[in-house]
């Protein structure tokens, strides 16, 4: 017996008496019955028992403790191996206390009898706080740890030399509120969740671009590239169109088709009651068998590309549920620009678990057609910010803080189906043909190994896939392999632009940003006033966000293609969005060059534009923010860390999350019913300034902080009094008397405040 394998077997041991002492015992060959006063550990081969998954699948091991402990993310390589992020700190008890201890790993998890199971574990990196995302890309690991992001070479599975990609990757927020994902998308740029910055290594250089704000907990990508995400309380929210257009004017608030909520049902079927939920005592949070009815915890979404479970499964999103132990499934479909979704079921889902330590928080496609789940398997899932008295008492009388040495990866595949990994070589030829593979992990696989090998010698072979239009995926990825080896050329481009079918154009329009340059953007203008000239109103949004790039070398030619979208579609709210999107410091001169063309004030265009020009308008009002840093800096440095996610750095808001603090008569108004929102939380609709906010503009609840034992009095006092004193209110401060008074009044006050309740104060 190896070293390693004595290793193993002791910690099996000890993790195994560990467990012992908090197991009740659990019939798993028989009828399980449902324990909700305990929720014992048990193995993953009984957790599998009770699980109620579709039938027609099962559910079989990957992974499990000592092998891998705490896992919140991980990546395949090209040989098979799994690399897991072990986020092992994360809620060390139900108060949160040595969450800052260096005790997060990077491993490289392998199966090397290949019968499935992994047998073999190496620590790739120690001694992390708080790890939470990694991407393989050019020969080496890029590493999320809190507020940093780092790119590590490998040398032989170790690391070498490493390097600062990102300094304030996650520097605002708590632990359930930083950026995560590290997605590396077919446009072969790095998107995450719960952030507006995508990364991209050209060269020897990091370069870091702005993005749409997307989502919380994990992000996805269909066949086109598209970007899926979600928050806690929303099934799927997602992109219509291609990541990389429209985020270039930071004062409009929404882009048309970004951020759309796809599928808007929101239920949820739990195999369990589930009362150790954060809310659980609030009327409806609980049916009456006390199981969650909506989301709270959605998370770690992914698009089923993997072609293994069928073609009905096509185009389906999975979604992760910890709090209710589920993973639902959603069918979408796709008519002109807009994707939309239903739930595949009616009061069931696609896998439920009766075991509340079953804690799914991501979900992948595998290079074998399975859906990998990583199941994080504690008793404590909620962050402490958001702990109420009510989890609390939860928590410790079913003694769920223990123990946090456990950890499951898993897989479902169909029963009558075999599970194979695709092997990869190192051929050019075979990589290309790879590109053309059912499977979309292995596609994305192929392009990254042509583009991190630089393979130069695959380029004849790219390019006899690109004119392969028969073959559209095949065609697409070797379109953007191209791209990445710096080799596409225009002809290529301008081919595609005018193909028949539409992913085809809509990946040609795509890489426009990439290619246009002083040579080429001549043929690209021409090209794109064909398409106008061709009524092609799938194209019409593109052709706008890629006007913007053909600005900098013929801003008439641009402006010309602009004002004759608006002409020909005044009332599609996609091309509208697409216009004002590149009219950055030039809206009022653009809404002047429209006035007599367009001049009813109610077409879309026109709507947009006035909303767009009041809200530039505004933003020249606001304060230097740098002043009330100054005046309340513990105020500023909460703000950033619990409310700037949701509701923004200039206080207007993020679609789906949270609406605006800046001018709003909450914030400005009463100082009670303020401090009594951020104390305990605000649930439902809420009207500001003549408009009412409700999901699925904003999310349905704000979590208070009264709970809290590291946010004091005197930090809620500066927090408010900094928000009511930025942007372009000027409210006053607020004292840490008056934070007291409310406290004390409320004092034992569990639920959230509604409007209603507020309004009667």
């Amino acid at each position: 017996m190896k070293l390693y394998q004595y290793i193993l077997l002791a910690l099996a041991v000890f993790t195994l008496h560990q467990c012992q002492t908090h197991k009740r015992t659990i019939e798993v060959n028989k009828e399980i019955v449902p324990d909700t006063t305990n929720s014992p550990v048990i193995s993953a081969a009984a957790a599998i028992k009770l699980m109620r998954v579709e039938d027609g699948f099962e559910v079989k091991l990957v992974a499990d403790e000592p092998l891998v402990v705490a896992p919140v993310a991980l990546t395949f390589d090209p040989r098979g191996r799994i690399w897991a992020v072990e986020m092992v700190g994360y809620m060390p008890d139900v108060n949160g206390k040595g969450e800052d201890k260096p005790n997060g790993k990077i491993v490289i998890l392998e199966d090397k009898n290949g019968d499935g199971l992994m047998d073999d574990r190496k620590v790739f990196l120690d001694s992390l706080i708080l790890p939470r995302a990694i991407c393989l890309v050019d020969g080496g690991i890029l590493v999320a740890e809190s507020p940093n992001l780092w790119f590590y070479e490998i040398k032989n599975d170790h690391p070498g030399k490493r390097i600062l990609v990102d300094g304030k990757y996650a520097d605002e927020g708590n632990v359930e509120h930083q950026p995560n994902g590290l997605l590396r998308a077919m446009d072969n740029w790095i998107y995450n969740a719960k952030s507006s910055k995508r990364y991209r290594k050209i060269g020897d250089k990091w370069v870091i671009e702005d993005t749409h704000f997307r989502g919380q907990w994990g992000i996805s990508q269909d066949n086109y590239g598209r970007l899926y995400y979600n928050d806690n309380s929303t099934n799927l929210v997602g992109d219509y169109f291609s990541p990389g257009f429209g985020a270039t004017n930071s004062n409009q608030r929404n882009v048309e088709g970004y951020s759309e909520r796809i599928v808007k049902d929101n239920r949820v079927y739990p195999a369990r009651p589930t009362p150790g939920v954060n809310r659980g005592y609030m009327p409806g949070v609980l049916d009456d068998s006390l199981r969650l009815k909506n989301f709270t915890a959605a998370c770690g979404p992914v698009i089923y590309r993997a072609g293994l479970f069928g073609a009905e499964y096509d185009f389906n999103a999975f979604v992760a549920e910890p709090v209710a132990n589920l993973i639902k499934r959603d069918i979408l479909k796709e008519k002109g620009y807009i994707v939309s979704g239903e739930q595949a079921y009616s009061r069931k889902e696609f896998l439920a678990s009766i075991d509340e330590r079953f804690r799914p928080v991501s979900l992948y496609n595998g290079m074998d057609g399975a859906l990998y789940v990583v199941d994080m398997y504690r008793g404590i899932i909620q962050h402490k910010t958001y702990v109420t008295p009510y989890l609390r008492d939860k928590i410790l009388s079913r003694k769920l803080t223990e123990p946090l040495s456990c950890g499951r990866i898993y897989k479902v595949v169909p029963k009558n189906k075999q599970a194979i990994a695709v092997k990869f070589s190192e051929d050019p030829k075979a990589l290309v043909e790879l590109l053309g593979n059912g499977n979309g992990q292995v596609r994305d696989m192929a392009q990254q190994m042509l583009i991190d090998g630089k393979n130069k010698a695959a380029i004849p072979f790219l390019r006899a896939a690109i004119q392969s239009t028969s073959q559209p995926l095949r065609a697409i990825h070797a379109m953007w392999v191209l791209e990445g080896l710096s080799a596409l050329q225009t002809n290529e481009v301008l081919a595609l632009l005018k193909a028949e079918t539409w992913p085809l154009r809509m990946q040609a329009l795509s890489v426009l940003p990439s290619v246009i340059n002083g040579t080429s953007y001549r043929y690209y203008m021409d090209a794109l006033a064909q398409l106008l000239h061709e009524n092609d109103e799938l194209a019409a949004p593109y052709i706008a966000y890629a006007a913007n790039y053909i600005k900098p070398f013929n801003a008439e030619g641009a402006q010309s293609l602009l004002i004759s979208l608006v002409k020909k579609y005044p009332n599609n709210p996609y091309v509208s969005s697409a216009v004002l999107s590149g009219l950055v410091h030039s809206e009022e001169v653009f809404a002047n060059s429209i006035a007599y063309l367009l001049p009813d004030t109610n077409l879309r265009i026109n709507k947009q534009l006035t909303e767009l020009i009041t809200r530039v308008r505004n933003s020249q009002k606001n304060k230097d923010p740098l002043i009330q840093a100054k005046l309340y800096p513990k105020g500023a440095a909460l703000f950033a860390f619990s409310c700037q996610t949701c509701h923004a750095a200039d206080g207007n808001g993020v679609n789906s999350l949270a609406p605006p603090l800046n001018k709003s008569e909450w914030v400005t108004g009463n100082k009670e019913k303020l401090i009594s929102i951020v104390l305990y939380g605000l649930t439902g609709p809420v009207k500001i300034n003549g408009h009412v906010y409700e999901s699925p503009e904003i999310s349905g609840d704000m979590p208070g902080i009264a709970h809290s034992e590291e946010i004091s009095d005197d930090d809620v006092a500066q927090v408010l009094s900094f928000i009511r004193g930025s942007w372009q209110n000027n409210a006053g401060k607020v004292s840490i008397e008056e934070v007291g008074k409310v406290r004390k009044r409320h004092k034992g006050r569990e639920k959230a405040f509604t409007i209603e309740e507020l309004q009667a104060k």
